[in-house]
């Protein structure tokens, strides 16, 4: 009897130990848990879509919401224009697609569209339709336009105002107007002409005939052409300068896109609230291209869940772009540049070859800087 007792005891701590054990397993199963499932990644297709009585191929990239987005620029720079794949590859896009419209018949290769990146306004764009990304991941539409103005305030304490009309581009020959330019645009202004005044933390530094100007990296130049010349006289070595930037619709009431951290102007708009909506003129495109001929077509759509879905197709007039991103399911969409600027990447493979350099390009993923 002694020995069966003293098995049986054995057996029981046994056991016990084994329960304590598992328990033990299971509690340090909680501290250091599996990795999450993987979210869907960036996915490319190419689909039959029908609208009237006709079939087009359009090449499609399905991006999830919140994949790291911004806007890549030519050379890093506003106003340059470079090789689709070469941005690509400078900006570790794991997807792409080709951005706002530019200058591309000659002269300076200065963009048309709003552009914010990561968080800095770096070009105005004055029609048209912006897509804006907030840093969550969260994308909006919007007819943008933007309002910068200021003050200069004397060693004296009396303040008078100022404004610019144009970000990071080079005036067009012989005109009036009042130009900021920033880092984004590069180390230089870009031209010669007119006045320059560099400001540097707030605080006018320098004020000369411009002579393709530094930009400092801490501050802004703003370049007085024309008839404006006579606007610089306001500002004075030691002034202090406030600014003041305001985002506004195409009806003039101010928007909150202070939070946006990357945007991309062009349009028109084509979806709003999964029904097409397409006025061009309104936008202020007039240009036969735009609204009415058949042509190479790039568009970017947000669908109902919040992804994001980038979109070529080889040729189609723009009320058929309209009629193809509904089909493809957008919630809301617009068109971005096209013809020989189409151009689309996803996940190592080019689908949508560019004819040109480009100007800038809108690129998605995990290491996109």
């Amino acid at each position: 009897m002694k020995k069966n007792y003293t098995y049986n005891r054995t057996n029981l701590l046994t056991r016990i130990m084994l329960s304590l054990a598992a328990v033990l397993l299971l509690t340090s199963g909680t501290l250091s848990p599996l990795p999450a499932e993987a979210k869907p990644g960036i996915k490319a297709s190419s689909s039959k879509v029908k609208v009237g009585s006709r079939t087009f191929t359009v090449q499609t990239v399905s991006i999830p919401k919140g994949t790291p987005v911004t806007l890549g620029l030519a050379k890093r720079q506003v106003g340059q224009v470079e090789g689709f794949t070469s941005i690509v590859k400078n900006y570790h896009a794991e997807a792409a697609i080709n951005g706002a419209f530019f200058n591309a018949y000659g002269g300076p290769t200065d963009p048309y569209g709003t552009f914010i990146i990561q968080g800095r306004l770096a070009h105005f764009g004055g029609y048209g339709t912006t897509l804006g990304f907030l840093k969550d991941g969260t994308a909006m539409m919007a007819p943008l336009r933007n309002s910068l103005t200021g003050t200069v305030t004397s060693d004296k304490g009396s303040s008078i105002g100022w404004y610019a009309v144009f970000l990071n581009r080079t005036p067009a020959s012989g005109a009036s107007t009042i130009i900021k330019y920033t880092p984004d645009r590069g180390s230089r202004v870009g031209f010669s002409g007119g006045i320059a005044v560099t400001i540097v933390d707030g605080v006018v530094t320098k004020k000369d005939t411009n002579a393709n100007s530094l930009i400092p990296k801490n501050g802004y130049v703003l370049v007085f052409t024309g008839n404006e010349k006579k606007s610089s006289d306001r500002f004075v070595v030691g002034y202090k300068v406030q600014e003041n930037l305001v985002y506004k619709d195409d009806k003039g009431n101010a928007i909150p896109w202070q939070n946006v951290v990357t945007a991309v102007g062009a349009g028109p708009r084509l979806v709003r609230d999964g029904r097409v909506e397409l006025n061009a003129k309104a936008e202020g495109f007039n240009d036969p291209k735009i609204l009415s001929s058949s042509a190479a077509r790039s568009g970017v759509a947000i669908m109902p869940d919040g992804s994001i879905l980038l979109a070529t197709v080889s040729g189609a007039t723009m009320q058929q772009w309209a009629g193809i991103m509904k089909a493809l399911g957008a919630k809301q969409a617009m068109n971005l540049d096209g013809g020989a600027s189409s151009a689309l990447y996803a996940n190592g493979k080019v689908l949508t070859q560019a004819g040109r350099p480009l100007s800038n390009v809108l690129v998605f993923g995990s290491n996109v800087k």
